[in-house]
């Protein structure tokens, strides 16, 4: 595993890049008692009761310089590479690169990890998703060019099927996730780990939904995309599923035989703050984080151990 995450240690991460989705969310719990500085304020409770107990904690471009120095060592300071997260207007779905950062300065930030999101789907014409290629490997060759490890996590969809919540995405999405990995684990693009999704929907998997795939054929897909990735360490992410739902999703990839180096968790972990911060204010979150927030990552850490 790349520097600075450490060979056979497991990456248990979390997750607090959200932009303009989170602050509309934090607004909406606040209502009348809603200020400016909430998001950041949000943001900074997560980092102060979340890094003393991660090993790397992941904070967006907006943010970042203020949030990077609250971190408790040994957890690896993390930052994004985009304007705003999962926000993306353009037909192309091409994530829009921060105006205020380069990476160039992530060494000076005290930033080891670069991460960079990128919405990709292959079954989109050759031209556009070379387009995505090339900025891949352009962000690659500038992290590898001063010792800043690159995380890339691509996002799969398919424009035939426009609701990624359907049955029919669900049948796909297996394979769409094992090409995407097969597609970036090239050693062109410089990539030193990959942030991918749990290639099944459990909802439509035997045993724990209204089943439209077998177990055991959900099984194969999660020990296929560990083979797509092949000696390239990856992390699941939690993709807005509730805890529960990350948790059981762990598990089942674990007992799948799937190989991978740990989760990145977001949502999963504090959306349910949200409501408390807005209801009780600041205080009563950092309470509920430095209790329900780490019991949960106990839980993650043990679903995947």
């Amino acid at each position: 595993m790349p520097a600075p995450f450490k060979p056979h240690e497991p990456i248990r991460g979390v997750a607090v890049d959200q932009g303009s989705g989170l602050a509309a969310a934090i607004a909406a719990a606040r209502g009348a008692d809603a200020r400016d500085d909430d998001l950041e304020t949000f943001k900074r409770i997560v980092v102060e009761t979340a890094s003393p107990v991660a090993t790397t904690l992941l904070v967006d471009s907006t943010y970042g310089a203020h949030l990077l120095p609250l971190m408790a060592p040994p957890c690896i300071p993390m930052l994004a590479f985009e304007a705003d997260v999962y926000h993306i207007a353009d037909e192309d779905r091409i994530t829009r690169l921060p105006d205020n950062l380069t990476v160039e300065q992530f060494p000076t930030l005290g930033a080891p990890v670069l991460k960079f999101f990128l919405y990709y789907g292959p079954n989109d014409p050759a031209e556009l998703n070379q387009r995505k290629f090339d900025l891949v490997r352009s962000i690659g060759d500038r992290c590898r060019a001063q010792g800043t490890t690159f995380l890339f996590e691509p996002i799969v969809y398919d424009r035939a099927v426009s609701d990624g919540a359907s049955k029919e995405y669900a049948l796909l999405k297996p394979e769409l996730v094992r090409r995407a990995v097969e597609d970036f684990v090239n050693p062109d693009y410089k990539i030193d780990v990959l942030k991918i999704e749990i290639p099944v929907t459990l909802e439509f998997v035997e045993g724990f939904g209204t089943p439209a795939m077998s177990r055991r054929d959900a099984e194969a897909a999660v020990v296929d995309v560990s083979n797509a990735a092949g000696d390239m360490p990856f992390v699941y992410l939690s993709a807005g599923v509730t805890y529960e739902r990350f948790v059981e999703g762990l598990k089942f990839c674990k007992s799948s035989s799937g190989k991978a180096a740990g989760y990145m968790c977001g949502r999963a972990l504090w959306s349910d703050a949200i409501g408390i911060f807005g209801s009780e204010g600041a205080n009563a979150m950092a309470r509920w984080m430095e209790t329900t927030g780490r019991d949960r990552l106990a839980g993650m850490n043990e679903a995947i151990a």
